[in-house]
């Protein structure tokens, strides 16, 4: 009878034990009261995690955590940034790390019209790897850029305005390998061979796209100006494109293009030289790029803002045509100054 209680008693005390290691285990572990992110800012041993997630607060104590992760055999947890929900248990974090089951960032390209304003851009949503100053060396470097297909002028022609989902932790040759993917995907053939019946290479295109970008808001325009530039470079003659000069300027806040800005030293100042650009002026919009590819047969040469100051361009296939247009527009401008 004695021992038949004492077994009893035993049997109590492991199930009891098991129940605890059982709860310890698989039970909620991580005492938050909402979801929160934890950094790896580096591949690191699992004994350097275990600490980091008992002094940022995520476990009480690191004993679970790194008694699983050996058994589990979790010698490195990859750099990344993990999203931990309340509850957690030690499995769940161990088989996390483990997979490397990385919360992504987004990340939506806008317009950008330099280097620095990308870098500056992508390190705000990045790790130290991937600092301003470390992706702006990046792609300042034609040995990095190499194996894209680009240099530091062209660069931005594989940066197109999408959202992407990027590692937090992730190399600047990480990230624009993941650029060059969608890029490579949006160049199908079709619209591959759309620019090459416009006599253009894709790189091309998005140059030519980046001025009608910073020529125009208004969708309907951007065909003909696009018309307009392709009838340009088909006759041999100057771009023209104010664009181009206020990018030589770099002061984008210029809102004015004087004579003196038209003698500006530059290969991107098509006042001065034939033909597109080295690079695109800014990261144009898929509705720039569309504009190029679908521009329309036209025998636009010239086109200037509307007297009507409504944001409309005017077109004309002549220069005498287009000095009546400007005179038009000069004459409402004087106007509009004198208005109170």
């Amino acid at each position: 009878m004695r021992w038949s209680r004492l077994i009893g008693w035993l049997s109590l005390l492991l199930l009891s034990a098991l129940c605890w290691v059982l709860y310890s285990l698989w039970g909620p572990a991580v005492s938050l009261y909402e979801k929160k992110y934890f950094y790896v800012s580096r591949s690191t041993t699992t004994d350097s995690i275990a600490r980091q997630l008992q002094q940022e607060g995520f476990l009480s104590s690191d004993y679970w955590f790194s008694l699983v992760s050996k058994q589990l055999q979790l010698q490195k947890v990859k750099a990344g940034r993990y999203q931990i929900k309340p509850g957690t248990s030690i499995i769940q974090l161990v088989r996390m790390f483990r997979n490397g089951q990385q919360s992504f960032v987004k990340l939506s390209i806008v317009k950008h019209r330099t280097l620095q304003e990308l870098a500056g851009k992508i390190g705000s949503r990045t790790d130290t790897q991937t600092d301003s100053a470390t992706l702006l060396s990046f792609l300042s470097n034609n040995d990095s850029l190499r194996s894209y297909g680009v240099d530091t002028n062209t660069v931005l022609c594989i940066v197109m305005p999408f959202t992407y989902s990027i590692g937090w932790a992730e190399t600047p040759a990480q990230l624009l390998q993941r650029m060059h993917a969608r890029y490579l995907q949006y160049w199908n053939t079709e619209r591959s061979n759309k620019a090459a019946a416009k006599g253009l290479t894709p790189q091309q295109v998005s140059i030519l796209a980046s001025i009608v970008e910073e020529e125009t808001n208004r969708q309907d325009d951007r065909y003909k100006i696009a018309s307009t530039y392709l009838n340009r470079l088909r006759l041999g003659m100057k771009l023209q494109a104010d664009p181009t000069v206020k990018y030589v300027t770099r002061n984008f806040s210029l809102n004015r293009i004087f004579y003196g800005h038209l003698g500006l030293s530059s290969p991107y100042n098509t006042y001065q030289n034939k033909g597109l650009p080295p690079g695109p002026i800014c990261t144009p919009s898929i509705e720039s790029i569309e504009a190029v590819l679908d521009a329309p047969d036209t025998d636009y040469l010239f086109f200037v803002a509307s007297w009507k100051f409504d944001g409309s361009s005017v077109f004309s296939s002549s220069y005498a045509e287009h000095q009546r247009y400007v005179k038009l527009f000069h004459a409402a401008q004087e106007r509009r100054s004198k208005t109170p």
